[in-house]
């Protein structure tokens, strides 16, 4: 689709949703914004399938996450024992913690794994559940997904 053809259309749903009675120059400026988001994505998209190119090419790259990592949330009280709890679940299905961050703000506890799960002994929906099921004996809640999902989330 032409570039021109895009800001139509774009100008087209914006007047249809806003009607006639906004400014001109606030239509200019929010089909402006959108093209330029559609734009960014579509440059991302652009450079992701490249990078989808390169991995399958045997050439590395992670800015897009991996599907063999996991991001692991936890959230609750602060007690002795979370980090334990959660890294002993893993310790068992066998992956690795490649990064890890917790802090704990006036009594709250909070902490981020980025977990290998390449050697996993178990699916991603058994360690999850495994980990959820964790959480509440922990008394914490524990939220898993994989890490170009999770990517993928927070990009929208």
């Amino acid at each position: 689709m032409a570039n021109e053809e895009l800001i139509y259309r774009i100008t087209r749903a914006v007047y249809g949703r806003l009607g006639s009675a906004v400014d001109e120059q606030t239509i200019e400026q929010l089909v402006t914004e959108i093209y330029r988001e559609f734009q960014d994505a579509f440059n991302k998209k652009t450079l992701s399938s490249a990078r989808s190119f390169e991995t399958s090419a045997g050439v590395s790259s992670t800015a897009e996450g991996s599907s063999d990592r996991m991001v692991i949330s936890v959230f609750g009280l602060d007690h002795p024992g979370i980090v334990a709890g959660v890294s002993q679940i893993l310790a068992e299905a066998e992956c690795s913690i490649i990064d890890i961050n917790q802090t704990v703000v006036q009594g709250k506890f909070a902490m981020v794994i980025i977990a290998d799960t390449t050697r996993a002994r178990e699916s991603a929906t058994a360690l999850k559940e495994r980990l959820r099921i964790a959480g509440e004996k922990l008394g914490v809640r524990i939220y898993a997904q994989r890490e170009d999902l999770f990517n993928a989330m927070h990009r929208i």
